[in-house]
């Protein structure tokens, strides 16, 4: 039997703010545990919630650049479970009035474009951080509190493919808003993806079981990829999938029950009567809109019309906004974009992964790029020597051109310079010499070679070549 997977993701994003979502309480990644807690955050008695105004600013941001409706009076309701990093006992979300409704996102999967819709983007509050270990559980409250943003997609993916795809791009669209750093390692962007199979052409949805635990987006993929094929293999032995949590085990690649699924009823939804309805008009909205920079879907089709780029190298232009960034700012000291594209792709990005760090904390400056740049455009050095000193100018912080004056690495195309090192290789080479005058033509790369390796790669290899040529007849 033919099978349609249907796979919808709910995506938290940590915000930021400097401080709390309900407090004043900072939000620091790393510090000393239940350092950043107060009465609110860890619900003593009598003590009330005040709601972050940047928190309710980064979800219009957030919703207008996914293409939301931006509902104009949304409200807080209580979430409640139990669980040691949640001393309330209940979490401060929405539910019925989401600030945020029925956006969408587009992807590109093997050359196709496909539209995800999203149902909601939603307030609320993080938990804190329970660690285990064999001698026990240890319990951080600093990120209790934190905000967060969820943005619940609609079951509109059929692939894991698709739903790797949609994640990377949501995780651009996060970043350029500014709203999270989207940093999975460090908890700022978590995911869940519910998956469920039924035959093909069916209308009614299976099944669903829910993936958690995944602290990478090839995770995600492999996760779905494991628990599609799972749920395949008991349906068509005739068995029924059971709705549940499930974990990734990254280890042995495979999902392991953790609870049964919950709805939303487990929860016992109730308004939150310590907090008053949230009222967004027009012009909060149209403020909010004029923050927002150029999104990655707009900044690419631009690099396209304007720089007569590849859908592929404006992407990888546009992966990131401070990539995006750093090319632009490049061009503004050396303006020809097909060598500038060429360099950030090939070279920036490559010391990027040598060095270990992002493009905001390059050792080589755009204007530094471009200082360079102009040497290789002008000709006066070659394209390996500049490779050369782009390796240098990272490992020394020095300017392109100190380098080159020091090292005398300046392209030799004075002719008779080129001219004297190639009546020397010739008379080195009589035999050679006569092959190529028989018609070896390929040869001519021989002499070639032997011109860059006297001149340490140096030589104006075009100026070279047509001397050759011509002393050869």
């Amino acid at each position: 039997m033919d099978w349609d997977i249907v796979i919808g993701l709910e995506v938290h994003a940590q915000l930021n703010t400097n401080t709390k979502a309900f407090c004043s309480c900072k939000v620091n990644y790393g510090d000393s545990p239940n350092t950043h807690v107060c009465p609110v955050c860890l619900a003593y008695p009598g003590s009330l919630p005040v709601l972050n105004k940047e928190l309710v600013n980064s979800a219009i941001k957030l919703g207008l650049a996914t293409h939301c409706t931006i509902r104009p009076n949304s409200t807080f309701a209580r979430k409640n479970y139990f669980y040691p990093d949640l001393p309330k006992g209940y979490q401060i979300s929405q539910f019925d009035d989401p600030i945020c409704y029925k956006g969408y996102v587009d992807i590109e999967v093997a050359g196709k474009e496909k539209r995800i819709g999203l149902t909601r983007i939603h307030m609320e509050e993080d938990a804190g951080k329970s660690m285990h270990s064999e001698s026990g559980t240890l319990v951080d409250l600093n990120r209790c509190g934190t905000p967060l943003l969820e943005i619940v997609s609609e079951p509109d993916m059929s692939s894991p493919q698709e739903a790797y795809a949609y994640l990377t791009t949501l995780k651009q669209i996060v970043r350029y808003t500014e709203v999270s750093d989207c940093n999975m390692e460090e908890g700022s962007m978590r995911c869940d993806a519910n998956i469920s199979l039924k035959p093909k052409g069916q209308k009614e949805l299976g099944t669903r079981t829910e993936l958690k635990n995944m602290n990478s987006f090839r995770n995600v993929e492999r996760a779905l990829i494991y628990e599609a094929n799972r749920q395949k293999e008991v349906l068509e032995s005739g068995g029924k999938i059971i709705q549940q949590t499930l974990l990734w085990d990254e280890q042995n690649g495979k999902t392991k029950s953790m609870r049964s699924k919950e709805d939303s009823h487990d929860y016992r939804y109730f308004p939150e009567p310590d907090l008053s309805p949230v009222f967004v008009d027009e012009a909060w909205i149209e403020k909010m809109r004029k923050l927002l920079p150029e999104l990655p879907a707009e900044r690419k089709q631009r690099f396209i019309d304007s720089f007569s780029f590849t859908s592929e190298d404006a992407s990888v232009l546009t992966s990131e906004k401070e990539i995006a960034d750093y090319f632009e700012a490049t061009l503004k000291y050396f303006n020809n974009p097909k060598l500038v594209l060429n360099w950030v792709r090939n070279e920036v990005l490559r010391i990027l992964v040598d060095t270990g760090k992002n493009i905001s904390e390059s050792p080589v400056s755009p204007e530094a790029l471009a200082e360079l740049l102009v040497f290789l455009d002008k000709k006066e050095i070659t394209a390996q020597t500049a490779k050369a000193v782009i390796d240098d100018m990272t490992k020394s912080g020095r300017s392109a051109e100190s380098i080159i004056e020091e090292k005398g690495l300046k392209q030799i195309s004075d002719s008779l310079e080129l001219e004297s090192m190639i009546n020397k290789i010739i008379s080195d080479n009589d035999v050679i010499v006569k092959r190529y005058q028989e018609g070896e033509t390929k040869l001519l790369t021989f002499f070639i070679g032997q011109v860059m390796k006297i001149s340490k790669g140096q030589a104006d290899q075009a100026v070279a070549r047509d001397i050759i040529i011509k002393r050869l007849g």
